[in-house]
């Protein structure tokens, strides 16, 4: 668990995700999912009941290359960021995050918080060796902020969305974790 100050003055708090934050995190994603087109699901969420996202924050919790946390604002869940490493031996050192902010603290400063805080967890962990990415090419915004933090584009899979009749490309980028 650890406190921020973020540029709004506000005090932000990011701990790991309980078992007991599955309702507060399915209500979390169904709402985002109706504020934007730049993530892999909309309206509706992930489409996951309550018990089965309990047992899949429960799993995470013992794994030592998955991590989900949680930031809030006055006890209101903010942001959440997911972060699956591979399930094989060959690819356990690498893994794929997603992050997801409230509009309404977009731009506050939640979502580099949500992913300095993955950052460090992979270099204390000492598993992940790569974390990867893949956003909108016409998200603007958050490659800005994934390059600010050190990420780099690896890639453009064309096609990578299809929303609303429309395709997007999706860039995958990548950040290289140096740990002992």
């Amino acid at each position: 668990m650890k406190n921020y100050q973020l540029r709004s003055g506000q005090a932000l708090l990011i701990r790991e995700a309980e078992k007991e934050d599955a309702s507060i995190i399915i209500d979390h994603l169904n709402m985002v999912g109706t504020e934007t087109d730049n993530l892999t699901f909309g309206e509706g969420g992930l489409g996951i009941s309550e018990d089965k996202e309990a047992v899949f924050i429960d799993a995470i919790s013992k794994s030592d290359n998955q991590l989900m946390i949680c930031a809030f604002i006055d006890s209101k869940l903010v942001g959440h960021l997911g972060f699956t490493g591979g399930s094989r031996p060959r690819i356990r050192h690498t893994g794929e995050f997603g992050v997801t902010v409230i509009k309404e603290y977009w731009g506050k400063g939640v979502g580099s918080e949500l992913i300095n805080y993955m950052i460090g967890w992979t270099k204390e962990n000492h598993v992940i060796k790569k974390i990867n990415l893949g956003v909108r090419s016409d998200n603007h915004s958050a490659i800005r902020l994934y390059t600010k933090l050190g990420f780099v584009s690896e890639g453009t899979i064309t096609r990578g969305f299809f929303i609303n009749g429309k395709f997007y490309d999706l860039i995958n980028m990548g950040m290289e974790i140096n740990s002992l």
